[in-house]
């Protein structure tokens, strides 16, 4: 690829940055805004020959999937007949790999880069995704020094739990990997990553290894017996956390939830959000003058991904989960937010926040799994077309489901164009104004 000096006429690709068994990762700038990124080149007729196929595409949709400040942003995908090509944010610092090979690390910088692999696990397992394979050489650091999660080409989404509801594939690397993923007798992914952020923070604090022998298979008895020892810096705050953590029975090991209740993981976090009832001045802040005037830009294979049959790529992790979730609006994105906040409080929801055209909002009854929130947020795909997402932030999954369902598709009714799943975007919907849409890899 070396030859290509530009990928569709949108960016200039330059230096080669890394490689692997199927894909090569140059630096590259978008033309017209000169913003750095990054382009992971995939060779096509590789991956269909080693049956990665599906993997690609499961990775495609998790990216999709998780949009946090902590994980790696997947700007888009575009392909050709040999190649796909993936357009990433570029994280200039690297790998956090690379800090921790030059020592162990102080603790209050350590707790900082683990606060944020929570804060990122946390919201990839909210919308069903698990890594599988969390460790510094896939945890980058940007400019201002902010941890972000990479490859998740192992990743895994619920459509490949088994009919015990646990995955059965055995991935990872060794040393970070779960005893109950050792074991073969079927894990909890979100248990398997917590187990993995243990092993990084222990990693972070000693700069080396809980786990280590020179035979893999004592190494091995080590992870499933939990065996390791602490080396004497270790603070005893940081010692019970990692205590609670690496815990060779994940029924008995410690949750997310509990790990950010913490005393030591909280320190130097903001308090926690207020969950008081609605006061006067959030019906203020939908028309502060200060708002955004138009929302983000929905780019063509986001649109095309959610709401076309023939590209949709939901099917690889939803079934009922994600009823009327995506829609399609003409109306403009400031009528849209009104809507939808009228509509809440309708439903006996508060609105919490309206900021960037994205409503969050939270239910006043308690639920099977406490109070269910929920954010909305309004994309633009064209001048005269919004797309609309909802997504769970916290409660119950099937109270969500039924919630999108019962009383979301009634009360927005006259503001929607078409509900994902409800109808196949055709050649009249509009993708882009002027410009042709990339060919999309799925």
């Amino acid at each position: 690829m070396e030859e290509c000096q530009t990928v569709f006429g949108k960016y200039e690709m330059g230096r080669l940055l890394g490689k692997g068994t199927f894909a090569k990762v140059y630096f590259g700038k978008e033309i017209s805004t000169g913003e750095s990124v990054a382009i992971k080149v995939i060779n096509k007729e590789q991956v269909r020959k080693e049956g990665m196929m599906e993997q690609i595409k499961r990775e495609i949709a998790v990216m999709r999937l998780v949009r946090h400040p902590n994980v790696v942003e997947l700007k888009e995908v575009m392909a050709t007949k040999t190649k796909i090509f993936f357009v990433m944010e570029y994280v200039r610092g690297g790998e956090l790999f690379a800090k921790i090979s030059r020592g162990k690390l102080k603790e209050d910088q350590a707790r900082r880069y683990f606060q944020q692999l929570i804060s990122a696990v946390d919201y990839c397992h909210s919308r069903g995704v698990s890594h599988r394979d969390l460790k510094p050489e896939n945890l980058l650091l940007d400019d201002e020094e902010n941890l972000k999660i990479s490859d998740f080409g192992l990743s895994a989404l619920p459509e490949q739990l088994r009919y015990d509801g646990l995955l059965h594939t055995q991935c990872g690397t060794p040393a970070y990997v779960a005893p109950e993923v050792l074991r073969k007798k079927g894990y909890d992914g979100s248990k398997a990553d917590i187990w993995s952020c243990g092993v990084v923070l222990y990693v972070l604090l000693a700069g080396f290894l809980p786990f280590q022998h020179e035979n893999l298979m004592s190494m091995y008895n080590k992870v499933l017996r939990a065996e390791f020892d602490f080396p004497p810096w270790f603070s005893p705050d940081s010692k019970r956390l990692i205590s609670k953590i690496l815990v060779a029975d994940p029924a008995k090991r410690t949750t997310i939830s509990s790990i950010t209740r913490v005393p030591w993981f909280r320190k130097g976090l903001p308090p926690p959000l207020d969950t008081s009832p609605l006061e006067k001045k959030h019906d203020a802040v939908v028309a502060a003058e200060d708002a955004p005037k138009s929302p983000k830009f929905f780019n063509a294979f986001e649109f095309i991904s959610s709401m076309s049959s023939g590209f949709d790529l939901s099917g690889l992790f939803e079934t009922k989960r994600k009823t009327a979730a995506v829609f399609t609006s003409k109306c403009s994105a400031a009528a849209i937010v009104a809507k939808i906040v009228t509509a809440a409080r309708g439903l006996r929801f508060r609105v919490a926040e309206v900021k960037d055209f994205k409503i969050t909002l939270q239910g006043a009854a308690e639920g099977r799994k406490g109070r269910l929130a929920v954010t909305a947020e309004v994309f633009e795909v064209a001048p005269e077309v919004a797309v609309v997402e909802f997504s769970k932030s916290s409660g119950d999954t099937l109270e969500y489901a039924k919630f999108c369902e019962e009383d979301v598709r009634p009360a927005l009714k006259d503001i929607v164009w078409t509900w994902q799943g409800d109808a196949t975007c055709t050649a009249n919907v509009p993708v882009c104004h002027g410009d042709q849409p990339p060919v999309v890899a799925v």
